[in-house]
């Protein structure tokens, strides 16, 4: 007999591709797979090109500051508690899996209610706000970094790593060097600056790319609307890469990215040295920068604080990175990883019903 699993997680990318991760897994231990989220997230859109049964529910931001929209949401929040409860006497599930974001806390809200087990998963060491409404109410929580443990109840918590896309792990160096029209006498630059982009990381690039050019081909994904009008010789840009991001992850030789832990697993489990620019706590809650740190600690990564990032910290930090790259690459294979897609399911298998 089939098992039934609900899928829950949404706001941004972190909080859906770790699913999806797990799809081909869930498929081979006999689940049928479903997906809750929010009628116009971007989850909506990543879920529905993974052709899984979507099911959308309201949901409102929970703020730990006062915001009038606290007022409105909270009827969000008690439309989408109605709407998951609703589901859960349609599809009657034997398994919820959380991936967080605030759509997510209604989902196990209401899985709790039914006695439905459910497993959620925090990605940064921090758990967030959404995770620690919904912990309580879940039978597993699985956590990818060490220092995380702290935060969690030990009868409850599991260090998984994090879940990542099993197409990255099959990219061509050559088919990516071919889509950016690179050769081979210079190695490659990758920059990632998110799902939205880093004005911030995208200016200092450009203003640095006469210097970076002489040593590297530049692979910049820039975000939406971010692209620049005739790039130069041996830059190539990219507002957003779908299909061809294992090819273009496969030719990086280093990398600069935000520290967004679902990039930061991907860089481990690829082995690709890496400079980190995280996320300011000015625009976040920091867990960014935690994010970094951990691994820097690790040895997997070089760090560059964005109150510290100019043209020439960031070109001095690229050669240096490079210089350095085959200590962080032995660093990550060394790191012991597990298979965190089997780890998750594992946990999940644990306690269906």
């Amino acid at each position: 007999m089939r098992k039934k699993i609900l899928l829950t997680g949404g706001g941004t990318a972190g909080h859906v591709t770790p699913n999806l991760a797990l799809l081909n897994l869930l498929r081979k231990n006999s689940f049928e797979i479903h997906y809750a989220g929010t009628k116009k997230g971007i989850e909506h859109t990543l879920v529905k090109r993974a052709g899984i049964p979507y099911h959308s529910i309201k949901a409102g931001k929970l703020r730990r500051y006062f915001d009038l929209k606290n007022f409105t949401d909270i009827f969000n929040v008690a439309l989408g508690l109605l709407q998951s409860i609703l589901l859960m006497i349609r599809l009657r599930p034997n398994v919820v899996f959380s991936k967080g974001g605030f759509v997510s806390c209604p989902v196990v809200w209401a899985a709790w209610l039914f006695r439905v087990p459910a497993v959620i998963h925090e990605s940064d060491i921090s758990p967030g706000l959404a995770n620690k409404l919904s912990a309580r109410f879940a039978k597993k929580i699985c956590f990818s970094f060490p220092e995380t443990a702290r935060y969690i109840p030990s009868s409850k918590g599991v260090q998984t790593g994090l879940p990542v896309r099993e197409n990255l792990l099959s990219g061509s160096a050559r088919q990516g060097k071919e889509i950016c029209g690179f050769g081979e006498d210079k190695p490659v630059l990758l920059i990632i600056g998110g799902s939205q982009g880093s004005q911030f990381i995208n200016s200092t690039i450009r203003s640095s790319l006469d210097i970076l050019l002489k040593d590297f081909f530049i692979c910049h994904i820039c975000g939406k609307g971010a692209l620049i009008e005739n790039p130069p010789k041996g830059y190539c840009q990219f507002e957003y890469v779908n299909e061809e991001l294992s090819h273009i992850f496969a030719m990086a030789d280093v990398v600069i990215s935000r520290s967004g832990a679902t990039t930061l697993f991907e860089l481990l489990e690829l082995k690709k040295p890496n400079l980190l620019v995280p996320l300011s706590t000015g625009a976040s809650r920091g867990d960014q920068i935690l994010n970094a740190q951990s691994f820097q600690n690790q040895g997997y990564s070089t760090v560059l604080l964005q109150e510290n990032l100019t043209s020439e910290s960031l070109i001095s930090g690229v050669k240096e990175l490079f210089k350095n790259r085959e200590t962080y690459i032995n660093a990550m294979e060394q790191s012991g990883t597990a298979d965190s897609r089997q780890l998750v399911t594992e946990q999940i298998l644990s306690i269906v019903k």
